[in-house]
């Protein structure tokens, strides 16, 4: 339960309902405020919930005492207006004078906007609170829905359209935007194309677009653009199968090792002994680096100008290998350590590397090589807790997580420099 007073927490947001008074819910057209608060932070929650509060008492104020201004004109004029049922006039002079008197806005009053225009106000949003991949992620689902309704109401979206758009992007092939010939093409024109080769997206990408769609229209339900989601009660059809990683083989570690690519060789024995994900080494700047009296240096992976992280629980403190100390003289000395890296070059020139090495293994990605130092903590024995703190994982910890959590201040630097120095590279 929630301790913020009509504000309730979905997914990763916090939401405001509060009820109107049944007096006044009919001159309103609305039986709720209902407004996204925009944060998952609970402290935050609970202020910008004490503001509208504070919104909602004051146009409830407005209405009463615009309401009876209204009723006793329509008194003296000798006409009958039942509070339960006022008159069309009464309504209009009642929301003329609310509007007058502040930046009241009242459902149903302006038209309701096509899924186009809400598509826009919704991905400017979106694009301030994400960052570059996930937004990407969304802007190409809402994209997708925007292109096939763009013209129509969100009002008028059914059940039926919901279907009919499951329908369609389950005939997508999975090479779309592999090539120029797929971008900037609609939902529809991306069917026409798929269905003259083989091959279809995967059950798990389809609910990612499902998903991200129906969150386009809970928000729109958040800012009081719609009752309720309509494609909400339209189930989803497919089995979506887990995909995980690889995780690599001694003999695949040494394989790559032994090519020292000049990009890549330092950043994967970053990301081998201290279990980083490539977004954090390539992020990582020369001040990231703190000494820690006789427990040598530690790497602080941290926010900071070049990236964000992850989670809260990504902000830590790892010890740095010793097999990492002697390549620190070829890194800059400040700035960034990895100055011509991204993501994206790691990413692409991983998957090259991949293939000139022969290791065409499925889910032998990148990323994999966080799963290699993951496995190396198991396999010597280290708790799962334990591994989480270093690489940057929220853990349960226990069957009462919450409990440990609160109670446990975390494993000592002393416990990560002995977990680290176990980390064995495979010998050559």
């Amino acid at each position: 339960m929630s301790d913020i007073k009509y504000a309730y927490l979905k997914g990763q947001t916090w939401l405001y309902r509060r009820n109107y008074p049944k007096e006044v819910a009919p001159l309103l057209g609305s039986r709720a405020l209902k407004q996204s608060l925009k944060t998952g932070d609970v402290k935050t929650a609970r202020a910008r919930a004490a503001e509208v509060n504070a919104r909602y008492e004051e146009l409830v104020r407005k209405v009463r005492s615009g309401a009876e201004d209204v009723l006793s004109d329509a008194e003296r004029a000798g006409d009958t207006v039942a509070w339960a049922t006022p008159s069309n006039a009464a309504l209009v002079a009642l929301r003329c004078t609310l509007e007058a008197s502040g930046p009241v806005s009242f459902p149903g009053k302006t038209r309701s906007p096509t899924v186009d225009e809400l598509s826009r106000t919704y991905l400017t949003l979106r694009g301030g609170e994400l960052r570059w991949g996930g937004f990407k992620s969304v802007r190409y689902s809402v994209g997708l829905f925007t292109s096939k309704f763009s013209d129509r109401r969100v009002t008028a979206l059914s059940r039926d359209d919901g279907r009919e758009f499951l329908g369609l992007i389950a005939r997508l092939s999975p090479l779309i935007g592999k090539g120029p010939d797929t971008r900037r093409k609609s939902l529809e024109q991306l069917v026409r194309w798929s269905d003259r080769r083989n091959g279809r997206i995967s059950a798990r990408t389809r609910k990612r677009i499902w998903s991200q769609v129906n969150h386009f229209l809970d928000w729109a339900v958040y800012e009081g653009h719609l009752q309720q989601n309509p494609f909400r009660t339209v189930r989803f059809e497919g089995k979506v199968k887990p995909a995980p990683y690889a995780v690599p083989t001694d003999d695949e570690v040494r394989t790559i090792l032994a090519a020292r690519d000049p990009l890549l060789h330092v950043p994967l024995l970053f990301c081998l002994l201290t279990g980083m994900r490539s977004g954090e080494a390539v992020g990582l700047l020369r001040d990231d680096l703190v000494r820690k009296g006789n427990l040598g240096r530690f790497v602080h992976v941290r926010p900071n100008a070049l990236r964000e992280l992850k989670t809260d629980a990504a902000e830590r403190l790892v010890p740095m290998h010793s097999a990492l100390e002697p390549l620190l003289g070829n890194l800059p000395s400040e700035g960034p350590l990895f100055p011509d890296l991204s993501v994206n070059t790691v990413t692409k020139r991983f998957a090259d590397l991949r293939t000139r090495l022969n290791l065409e293994r499925p889910g032998l990605v990148f990323h994999s090589t966080r799963k290699w130092f993951i496995t190396q903590c198991e396999r010597t024995g280290v708790p799962e807790h334990f591994t989480a703190s270093l690489v940057g994982h929220k853990s349960a910890r226990s069957e009462n997580g919450l409990t440990y959590g609160i109670y446990s201040a975390g494993i000592s630097d002393e416990q990560k420099r002995g977990i680290i120095d176990q980390i064995r590279l495979p010998s050559c």
